[in-house]
């Protein structure tokens, strides 16, 4: 029997978003107690089916980028940015409909690049973007762009640590893992799951062998 703590929802089965682009076949959202990933975690964004039908975007519409081997923690909330209209140098950052062109501000797209961790009911706000094979502790609210490979977690998340040194996330990030296709990953599972650099660089050269 599936408990709820093993339930997953892999997203290139389900989003439908043409806004949400997703990368490969391994990304998942550990859809515990929530709804489905496009109704609870990501809000805000324009190209639903609801938003289509009734609303007509009057700026450009930021997208989501999420990429391969992603895990999403129960609960996580991706704030896009069709909420941007509050305007803190205003008097009032209340958003008035006379006004509401003049106080959006565009954010940027949100970028969870490839490796990402997200524990659970933590909070990405728009704009982000979370580098390659970072974690996000639970409970976290994210404000600002996170390194590669780095360990952060509070309200605003802070870098807790980084999970290797410098060094060896330089030659992490060159060997450019995640551009390698689903299959040849598989083949070099014994090295991703070590912390063995040089078995990795031995692997991946294998593939071209």
């Amino acid at each position: 029997m599936e408990r709820f703590w093993s339930k997953v929802e892999y997203l290139h089965k389900t989003v439908k978003n043409k806004n949400i682009i997703i990368k490969g076949t391994k990304s998942y959202y550990s859809n515990a107690w929530s709804e489905n990933f496009e109704d609870y975690v990501v809000r805000y964004l324009y190209g639903d089916e609801h938003s289509i039908k009734n609303w007509k975007p009057q700026w450009h519409i930021d997208r989501l980028y999420i990429g391969n081997y992603v895990c999403i923690g129960a609960e996580t909330i991706i704030l896009m940015g069709g909420n941007n209209t509050h305007r803190n140098d205003w008097f009032s950052n209340y958003p008035f409909m006379e006004n509401i062109l003049d106080s959006y501000r565009h954010k940027g797209d949100t970028v969870i690049q490839d490796g990402v961790w997200i524990g659970m009911r933590s909070m990405i706000l728009p704009g982000i973007t979370l580098g390659e094979g970072c974690v996000i502790a639970a409970g976290s609210i994210v404000t600002k762009n996170i390194p590669p490979y780095c360990i952060v977690g509070g309200n605003p998340s802070k870098i807790i640590k980084k999970r290797f040194d410098d060094d060896l996330i330089e030659q992490l990030l060159k060997l450019k893992i995640y551009d390698l296709t689903e299959e040849q990953i598989d083949k070099i599972l014994p090295a991703l799951c070590s912390n063995d650099i040089s078995l990795l660089k031995q692997k991946i050269s294998s593939l071209s062998g």
